[in-house]
């Protein structure tokens, strides 16, 4: 977020009576109960995989169908409940979200001409967490995490987070990509606009993952890069990628 990250270091919000400690609490204590569902879905892929076997004259084999359908089902039913936990990580403070983001922008945009600068500020105001330039232009990446159940939508041309109006969200990352635009036009008198962009790792964002409201784009993490690359390329040539990278590297402070 502008002005600081939630992700270095444990703070109280992480511990005592916070959302996060309670989410972890319940989740442990609901373990038995998940293992139990997942016991009697096995137990009726089972039963499905030897009847199958049965119907198509498979008699011999009918056990071993029925063990491999509650194989299958047993461990996908895991993956489903490991994966709904391992995405809260970074809303519990187990992970870092700029960390991730980093690494899937450098991974996705590295050999396509893109540079990735992390923790980026102008003196005196807000950092973000990734500048990004490249043949399709110039974007700032910035990570944030809700609870799981936080519905991050717009209505009426408005960010909501649940309730929450969203402008206090959108409106420092808008006003840092047009500070960051108007340094680096300035120092290289290469016109640019930066569009500004925050990666979601906790919260419902609406179906496809993409939101776009008060001039930000919300996103799910692995959709940045991707969002990136679908740009229309030619915005910037090698020359101006190489200027605005060194002069962003050079007058933009690490944060």
């Amino acid at each position: 977020m502008p002005g600081g990250s939630i992700y270095v270091k444990q703070d109280e919000k992480y511990t005592g009576s916070s959302p996060q400690w309670w989410y972890e609490k319940f989740w442990r204590e609901d373990a038995q109960n998940r293992r139990r569902s997942r016991y009697v879905k096995a137990g009726v892929a089972f039963v499905i995989g030897a009847a199958l076997a049965l119907r198509f004259d498979l008699t011999g084999a009918a056990p071993l169908f029925g063990l491999l359908f509650a194989g299958i089902v047993a461990g996908g039913d895991w993956y489903l409940d490991w994966r709904s936990f391992y995405a809260t990580a970074v809303w519990r403070g187990a992970r870092q979200g700029e960390a991730i983001t980093g690494r899937m922008l450098r991974r996705s945009l590295g050999r396509l001409g893109y540079t990735v600068l992390d923790g980026r500020a102008i003196r005196g105001q807000a950092s973000i967490d990734h500048l990004i330039i490249g043949p399709g232009g110039v974007w700032i990446v910035d990570n944030e995490s809700w609870s799981p159940d936080t519905e991050i939508a717009c209505y009426g041309g408005r960010l909501f987070f649940g309730e929450k109006y969203g402008t206090k969200v959108a409106k420092p990352l808008v006003e840092t990509a047009e500070a960051f635009a108007e340094l680096l036009s300035r120092e290289t008198r290469v016109p640019v606009t930066i569009k500004p962009m925050l990666a979601v790792h906790c919260g419902l964002l609406p179906k496809g993952g993409i939101l776009v409201a008060e001039g930000l784009m919300l996103l799910k993490p692995r959709l940045v890069a991707k969002q990136i690359k679908a740009a229309e390329g030619g915005v910037l040539n090698d020359e101006q990628i190489e200027l605005l990278a060194r002069t962003a590297a050079r007058e933009l402070q690490r944060a």
